[in-house]
């Protein structure tokens, strides 16, 4: 009864592989260009540098201001003058009305604002790298996770002809004993190697089903949502990994990065020892006032003035308590430190892009001799299950074969797609794995 129930759910758990929408990798990508969230995270950071680097934030503009006030009082009023007049006057009104605008456009500021708009500039150009970095993660993550996806179908799909092979070789065993061709021990340890096949066949499926769903999360999309993936893989010529290697260099975004930090900092020194030299400014302002007041007693009632004001301004602050001299010696040695920073990096990308470089030389070594290996085994399994149905091999025999196909099998396509991974990982490395395609 068990045996039946397990046959019946492998059987709809294939039937469940039908009519999926097939998925390559180049519609991946562009879905999650389209949807990653981290993605979108970044270019909305980068938009924020943008505006930073507009000429609006460069200082270089005037400023302007208006302002204006009315006040309205009622006093009550005695005086007492000196040539002995005295009185008092209740509910003196009085109104005091006035309006201004000004303007400060600063000319000279010792170059202050000009390094501060280059810094805000490599700013932007490093938000535009940094989302170039984002996307690389994040497409060498949807890549990687595409490529297990793969890996585990073909797993899957190795485990499910094992446990054909598994079924047919009880079925016939279950025969055999009915026609007391076979003992009861023979049909028990069938049933055994069966369900352990079953097990293992499951278990892929099992996985198989996270890592989709962990696909799904990365292309933001609905978790259920199940695609046909393209288990085809081809690897990339000698001379192309040859020049990404060489290039890398050059290309790699996180060096880029530390590049445009040193420019930051550069600029930064720049504009604080720009903090010494005075400011020159003009400055300049237009005011009206009105005044009415129906004290009787007062010099005049009423009087009204307004006008135009302009000057030059000059602004240097010689001496600040010795802020300005910490500010310039903690600004190069930011300066110094992300030299420091750039080289310590660079040392650290040397040392990985070899690695990665030899691992990724080794592995595809490795699957040329996994291919033979498979071979050899094939061939040996063929010759097994040729005597087996002659009756000329025991079943442990059989099965001892059986097991070594399916694990040169295994080691085939993990060795493939481990080669795959490292590949992805050069180009990573390299720069380049936005500009290549691949499948």
């Amino acid at each position: 009864m068990k045996y039946k129930i397990l046959i019946t759910v492998i059987s709809l758990i294939s039937l469940n592989t039908n009519s999926q929408e097939v998925l390559d990798l180049k519609k991946a990508t562009a879905i999650t260009l389209e949807n990653n969230l981290n993605i979108k995270i970044s270019e909305n950071f980068e938009k924020i540098s943008d505006n930073n680097t507009s000429f609006l934030n460069s200082g270089y503009l005037p400023t302007i201001s208006a302002g204006s006030n009315f006040i309205k009082s009622n006093q009550n009023v005695e005086i007492k003058t000196p040539s002995g007049l005295e009185g008092t006057l209740e509910n003196i009104e009085s109104d005091s009305n006035s309006a201004n605008i000004s303007m400060n456009f600063t000319i000279v500021d010792g170059a202050g604002r000009k390094f501060n708009y280059r810094k805000s500039k490599e700013l932007f150009n490093k938000s535009k790298l940094e989302v170039v970095e984002v996307i690389e993660n994040t497409i060498f993550q949807l890549y990687t996770v595409y490529f297990e996806a793969c890996r585990l179908i073909e797993e899957q799909t190795i485990y499910k002809n094992n446990l054909d092979i598994s079924q047919s070789r009880l079925d016939r065993k279950r025969l055999e004993l009915e026609y007391g061709q076979s003992t009861s021990l023979e049909v028990l340890n069938a049933e055994v190697d069966f369900k352990n096949d079953s097990i293992n066949y499951l278990n892929t499926i099992s996985n198989l089903s996270n890592v989709k769903r962990d696909l799904n999360l990365i292309m933001n999309v609905d978790s259920e949502e199940i695609f046909e993936l393209i288990t085809e893989v081809n690897f990339l010529e000698f001379k192309e990994l040859n020049d990404a290697y060489s290039g890398a260099k050059e290309n790699n975004t996180s060096l880029k990065i530390d590049n445009k930090n040193v420019s930051i900092s550069k600029n930064e020194v720049m504009a604080t020892k720009s903090t010494y030299l005075p400011t020159i400014g003009l400055i300049g302002s237009y005011g009206w006032n009105e005044s009415i007041n129906d004290n009787p007693y007062a010099f005049f009632n009423k009087n009204i003035n307004d006008g135009f004001s302009a000057g030059v301004s000059l602004s240097w602050d010689i001496f600040n308590s010795g802020r300005k001299i910490i500010a310039n010696k903690n600004a190069k040695i930011k300066y110094e430190n992300s030299k420091i920073e750039k080289e310590r990096k660079m040392n650290l990308f040397f040392n990985e892009l070899n690695s990665i470089y030899q691992t990724h030389t080794n592995n595809l070594y490795i699957f040329e001799v996994q291919e033979k290996n498979l071979e050899t085994n094939k061939l040996n399994f063929d010759r097994n299950l040729e005597q087996y149905k002659l009756g000329r091999l025991s079943s442990i025999q059989f099965r001892d074969a059986q097991l070594k196909l399916q694990r040169a099998e295994l080691q085939k396509n993990t060795s493939k797609y481990n080669t795959k991974i490292s590949e992805l990982a050069l180009m990573k490395i390299s720069g380049q794995i936005l500009t290549k395609s691949y499948k």
